[in-house]
């Protein structure tokens, strides 16, 4: 059978959700927990890869085994085992042909930017000292709807065979103290939207104006892009999937 669990995870302590061969990343840690608990080895495949420190506030991964459980008792079970910045959500059976990565059709992602110095969010947002025109910056997220090559954010050297992905939505809002930045799109590439991040902070900062994002994304050169903005500022919110995928 093969089964999806839902978790989220607080990234700071991780090398990224992908196995590494020295460094700890969140799916070593819960494929070594179901593998205890089903006494065999287990592999899981996630929707997708985080980068080191980066949250994950929705993921989903799916794997297979013939061992029969009570669905409830294993997400207690697994809680039980793994360590407090990783937290099981829900396991549930999916379709034989079912993918946690090939079948999601969209991913959301979250930046929060500090606008003030606050000894309590200085990991988990951004701070950014100078003033921002958001104006700007919510002016230059609408272009991102008129493409979509987005080669120029991609990291260098990654093993894509192609850019293009479909910006859903894109847009700035203030929430308390912090500016948040909102993207979602059927896919995102390699430290994407920390570079996006970077580009319009950039704009808002005056470094760059708001027509210059045109030539960045046609020049598809990452060099030619912003800054990537730091890793724990950043969360993978939400992963959507066709209905028909459980059983």
């Amino acid at each position: 059978m093969r089964y999806f669990i839902e978790l989220s995870y607080n990234g700071t302590a991780y090398h990224g959700w992908q196995i590494q061969p020295n460094a700890v990343s969140v799916q070593e840690v819960v494929e070594n927990a179901l593998s205890l608990l089903f006494k065999e080895t287990v592999s899981i495949m996630g929707a997708g890869r985080t980068d080191t420190g980066v949250h994950a506030k929705q993921m989903f991964a799916h794997f297979d085994t013939d061992v029969k459980f009570n669905e409830a008792k294993l997400v207690f079970k697994l809680n039980s085992f793994l360590p407090k910045d990783i937290a099981i959500h829900s396991v549930f059976k999916v379709k034989e042909e079912a993918h946690a990565r090939f079948n999601a059709v969209s991913r959301t992602y979250l930046y929060r930017i500090a606008l003030h110095k606050n000894v309590f969010n200085f990991d988990t947002a951004y701070f950014v000292k100078q003033a921002l025109d958001v104006d700007k910056m919510k002016e230059a997220s609408k272009i991102l709807f008129e493409y979509k090559d987005f080669q120029c954010f991609s990291k260098v050297n990654t093993d894509v065979k192609t850019y293009y992905c479909e910006i859903m939505k894109a847009d700035w809002f203030f929430e308390d103290e912090e500016l948040h930045f909102i993207i979602k799109a059927d896919r995102f590439l390699r430290n994407m939207v920390r570079a996006i991040v970077g580009t319009m902070v950039q704009i808002g900062l005056g470094k760059l104006q708001v027509e210059d994002l045109h030539t960045i994304i046609k020049s598809k050169n990452r060099s030619e892009a912003g800054f990537s903005v730091p890793a724990h500022a950043l969360y993978l919110t939400k992963i959507e999937y066709p209905n028909d995928i459980k059983l």
